[in-house]
């Protein structure tokens, strides 16, 4: 039970808000780019998870973990993070459609598939406490939070 009061349930409530609404203005940015800009689909995926990978990094740093300035190495990490998420993701959006599904519907997979990858890294390795956390040999300190 000791583990359950180690959670940090505000930051991870936060992190699903700010996940939840990127996920809407995710699907919105895939209709945009591919039914309005008509761009193809891998390219509209690309750049839209960028995009929005970006944007998502910031408000995670500052509202759901109390960051008062980005730092370049949990930029860093946080799109090393993402990048596995990220693979799960387009993997679904881009190969569900071969098999009859929906873009839209394939991109809402793609993203439910890559959340717990997310979640585990994004609270144990780029915004873990750093003080309860320990030290591993030879670790690099944090940059100026």
């Amino acid at each position: 039970m000791d583990w359950l009061q180690r959670i940090p349930w505000r930051a991870l409530g936060r992190w699903w808000a700010v996940g939840l609404a990127f996920t809407a203005l995710g699907t919105g940015a895939m209709y945009v780019a591919t039914d309005v800009v008509h761009l193809p689909l891998l390219a509209g995926t690309l750049i839209c998870s960028e995009i929005l990978m970006l944007v998502r990094f910031l408000i995670n740093d500052r509202w759901v973990f109390g960051h008062r300035r980005p730092t370049w190495l949990r930029l860093w990490q946080f799109h090393v993070a993402s990048a596995g998420g990220s693979v799960i993701w387009l993997i679904a959006a881009n190969g569900l459609p071969r098999f009859g599904v929906h873009y839209l519907i394939a991109s809402l997979v793609g993203t439910a598939c890559s959340v717990c990858v997310s979640m585990l890294l994004n609270f144990l390795w780029i915004w873990r406490d750093k003080k309860t956390a320990a030290p591993a040999s030879g670790a690099v300190a944090e940059e100026g939070s």
